[in-house]
């Protein structure tokens, strides 16, 4: 094969892709069937199903157990905000959006003491195997999960406090800065890395994806003076969100 040129599977992929993109196969559309796109393109039976396959794995078409395959809905991505300013009164981006945008966003939270494991202590500058509090939240939007994070604090910076629990006490759900502020803990950075990968089957059933599905994920580390005091990882849908970020210039 030289350069510019494609296996036969991807050629009809990438046509079949078009005429989704373009409208000509609207959603819920059927698929032309296995035998119709080797009739129609001249290709085998396996060139078919594979090309069949990577339009699923692109989320573009989904199979119907009985019926054939069918064009999904394309969603209109929105926007979730992350903002180098801190929010008014402390509160997390996510509930600056919702009281911005007017959206009803709900969200669950379930916190539990852990052990590090070896890749966030390394976040966190800690050794593993060292205690911390796991908080795990679900965001909803309009009733719709939309995002989970799981955070991680270290208990030697939060234990025996009353902001041990992220989201109870006098500051629960006040957000990182705020907290840790009462305790004389004064955050003054904060780093984030975005990410993409396939979701895990756990994260795509609570996410309402199907197996191939790609997330984004943001891991976030808040630091005081240096030290790492909280770390989260914030898995998003691709297909439904982009992360958009408004920062100050100095």
């Amino acid at each position: 094969m030289t350069f510019g040129e494609q296996p036969a599977y991807l050629r009809v992929a990438g046509d079949l892709r078009k005429k989704i993109v373009d409208g000509l196969l609207p959603p819920h559309a059927r698929l032309p069937s296995q035998a119709r796109i080797r009739e129609e393109y001249g290709v085998s039976d396996t060139v078919a199903l594979e090309a069949r396959k990577v339009l699923m794995a692109e989320g573009l078409v989904e199979g119907r157990s009985g019926s054939g395959t069918y064009v999904r809905e394309r969603p209109v991505p929105r926007r979730i905000s992350r903002s180098g300013y801190r929010p008014a009164g402390g509160a997390t981006p996510f509930r600056q959006e919702q009281s911005d945008t007017g959206v009803h966003g709900t969200w669950e939270a379930r916190s539990e003491q852990a052990e590090a494991s070896p890749a966030i202590a390394q976040r966190l500058g800690i050794e593993p195997g060292d205690r911390v509090m796991c908080t795990r939240y679900l965001f909803r939007e309009s009733g719709e999960a939309m995002m989970l994070s799981t955070s991680w604090e270290p208990l030697a910076v939060t234990g025996r406090t009353p902001v041990m629990l992220p989201e109870e006490g006098p500051l629960g759900g006040a957000g990182v800065v705020e907290r840790m502020r009462a305790i004389d803990v004064i955050v003054d950075n904060v780093t984030e890395e975005v990410g993409a990968r396939p979701g895990l089957a756990d994260e795509l059933q609570v996410l309402g994806g199907v197996p191939g599905h790609v997330v984004l994920v943001v891991q976030r580390t808040f630091y005081a003076s240096g030290r790492a005091v909280e770390t989260a990882d914030v898995v998003i849908p691709a297909d439904r969100y982009r992360v958009a970020y408004h920062l100050p210039v100095k």
